[in-house]
């Protein structure tokens, strides 16, 4: 029971992780990955003047012991020579006295050689991790610094990316219905494309229709039946032999193939009004 317990608040807490990574705004997110690294750069830093403090501590108490111990040779130097003083002057209880003094001092010295020795090899490892520590810092700041110019580059494709997801939106939105009541702009012109397709289709079909052609031939034969009047009225006025049937026949075709025009009509009425005064 305690592990589905466990399995499930770990899926759950897997889903909510998972949506809340994708509903986080990146820029936010990158100032927080930014502002850890400053805070870890900030927590070296603090850990490297500790160590080259304590390395400057060591180098003072090295300098100081061997201030003393340079104090300790002079003095144990001294009292010996004061002991031998002593002795030559025949005074043996000052002689004794300073030599006593002088191996109280020498014992002091071996122990002030003994705390210089193990000084001087901890400034030498104090000052190792105070080099590296600084290392660290150096190389952790220029890391800070590509981090920075890093969040730049990643702020400005961020700001891409959204004007990109802008103008996909915008677009979308042409080929969609904007409102309830407001038509898309591929709707308007598929209707204007199909009135179009209508208005031409019933042009053509006006134009190939019964009655045009109909209109067609009515012209035609009036045309051939006007000019055979005038040929007509030629050989009766004897202006030019009137033309054979064949001929005729022929001449009429030939109008009947050629596109109508309007000068066979206009010929027509003097020949009407010359009728009465042949007869």
């Amino acid at each position: 029971m305690f592990k589905a317990f466990k399995k499930w608040w770990n899926y759950l807490a897997a889903k909510f992780n998972k949506n809340f990574d994708d509903r986080a705004d990146p820029a936010i997110q990158l100032e927080q990955a930014l502002t850890e690294a400053q805070e870890d750069h900030r927590r070296l830093k603090e850990q490297a003047v500790n160590v080259i403090a304590s390395q400057k501590q060591t180098e003072l108490r090295l300098n100081s012991k061997l201030a003393e111990l340079e104090k300790l040779n002079v003095n144990a130097r001294q009292a010996l020579v004061m002991a031998a003083d002593a002795a030559k002057a025949g005074d043996a209880g000052k002689a004794a006295q300073y030599n006593s003094a002088a191996e109280t001092i020498a014992n002091q010295l071996i122990q002030v050689e003994k705390d210089v020795d193990g000084l001087k090899k901890l400034v030498l490892d104090s000052t190792a991790a105070a080099d590296q520590a600084k290392a660290a810092v150096a190389q952790n700041g220029r890391l800070l610094q590509q981090k920075l110019a890093e969040k730049n580059q990643l702020l400005s494709k961020l700001e891409q990316a959204k004007m990109q997801e802008q103008m996909n939106k915008a677009m979308n939105q042409l080929g969609e219905v904007v409102g309830k009541d407001v038509p898309s702009l591929k709707e308007v012109s598929d209707k204007i494309d199909a009135r179009y397709a209508k208005a031409t289709a019933s042009a053509e079909l006006e134009s190939g229709s019964v009655g045009t052609s109909i209109q067609e031939i009515e012209m035609a034969t009036a045309n051939l039946e006007a000019q055979g009047r005038l040929s007509q009225m030629r050989a009766e006025l004897g202006l030019n032999p009137a033309p054979a049937p064949a001929e005729v026949t022929a001449s009429s075709s030939a109008s009947t193939a050629s596109a109508p025009t309007v000068e066979p009509e206009v010929e027509a009425e003097p020949a009407e009004q010359a009728k009465p005064a042949g007869a």
